[in-house]
């Protein structure tokens, strides 16, 4: 735990790199675009850097990716160099597609042609809008001095509010399917499912449909709001006098500590499963709720946005655990590693 602290960025790049690149449709349409010398195209460390622009700009926009320089007196980024002599009509593809890049010259940003700035604003506005609305619902609906039918009210739209900018920023990233045919819908789901909006439109989807309220399942929605909210207000309104008197301090806070803030939805999400099986004793259980839940569960131990973070929490649970089985309940072995052979598939 010491060490993430030191480096936040290490659990990044590590999904980052193992991320599938060629399973991603994305990628080749990607590659393609990226305007580099042809003796650049074959070195590892370029290739690899422009691997994680990809994965910064369609997969974790808080992964850090640090400029690449060629040449041992060359004092400018390959990719500079490179976007500076293509046509405009190629400028504007190559900009659009690596927008979330911030090592950006002046005469690429002012190329003419549309303006996928606006439409990028626009989202980022409705996006704003909505994870804040969430963050106070979602605040309101844990404070226990609430009436509870406030509560209950307050919670059922926290997450009818994230399922609903999940699923805008899917439509806005990928679209439509290019066909509607089997194998078409397959890359495209396959491309979807690596997203964390997909994650949490799915968690809001299990919850949001339930009649079983758990303020527990809270926590990942205020720590995902409160995200994209500081995110926001660092990007937007730095220079803004109110922001600096009174949002700098948490919007900085929350920008040092995000490795701390994903392992704390971690920890949130895994302890709901086993809230959920406690559960199936009460007359609330659900059945396809907790089947659902760890369903995706697994599906967050796999995906490398958020693969990191859950491996390292099932580790801990797994330490503390399997002394107390091998002690006192060797016969638990068995059904154990069949449920981890599942787990692991």
């Amino acid at each position: 735990m010491g060490e993430e602290r030191e480096d936040p960025q290490k659990l990044k790049r590590l999904a980052a790199d193992s991320y599938d690149y060629d399973n991603d449709s994305r990628w080749p349409n990607y590659w393609n675009n990226v305007l580099i010398p042809p003796n650049l195209s074959s070195r590892t460390d370029v290739v690899s850097h422009y691997k994680h622009k990809f994965y910064q700009r369609y997969i974790d926009p808080d992964l850090v990716v640090e400029p690449i320089y060629v040449g041992g007196s060359s004092s400018q980024p390959a990719h500079s160099s490179a976007t500076s002599s293509s046509p405009p009509s190629t400028t504007n593809q190559t900009r659009a597609r690596s927008s979330g890049s911030t090592n950006r010259t002046s005469g690429t940003s002012t190329t003419a042609g549309p303006n996928p700035t606006s439409l990028r604003w626009d989202r980022q506005t409705v996006l704003f809008s909505v994870n804040a609305w969430v963050f106070v619902v979602a605040f309101l609906a844990a404070i226990p001095l609430v009436p509870p039918h406030l509560s209950h009210r307050a919670y059922r739209l926290s997450f009818m509010g994230t399922t609903g900018s999940s699923l805008y920023s899917l439509y806005t990233q990928y679209g439509k399917p290019r066909a509607w045919s089997l194998q078409a819908l397959q890359v495209y789901f396959q491309s979807l499912i690596a997203s964390k909006d997909f994650i949490y439109f799915i968690y809001c989807l299990i919850f949001v449909t339930s009649h079983l309220c758990l303020k527990f399942a809270l926590i990942p929605i205020l720590c995902w709001s409160f995200e994209h909210v500081a995110k926001f207000l660092r990007r937007n309104f730095s220079r803004s006098t109110l922001y600096r008197k009174y949002l700098e301090e948490p919007c900085v806070w929350v920008e040092s500590n995000n490795t701390t803030l994903n392992i704390l939805t971690s920890h949130a999400e895994i302890g709901l499963g086993f809230l959920l099986i406690i559960s199936f004793f009460s007359w609330q259980r659900n059945i396809v709720q907790v089947f659902m839940y760890w369903q995706l569960l697994k599906l967050m131990y796999h995906v490398p946005v958020t693969a990191a973070y859950h491996q390292s929490v099932w580790a801990q649970i797994g330490r503390m655990v399997n002394p107390l089985i091998q002690r006192h309940a060797p016969f638990l072995k068995t059904p154990i590693s069949a449920i981890q052979r599942w787990w692991l598939r």
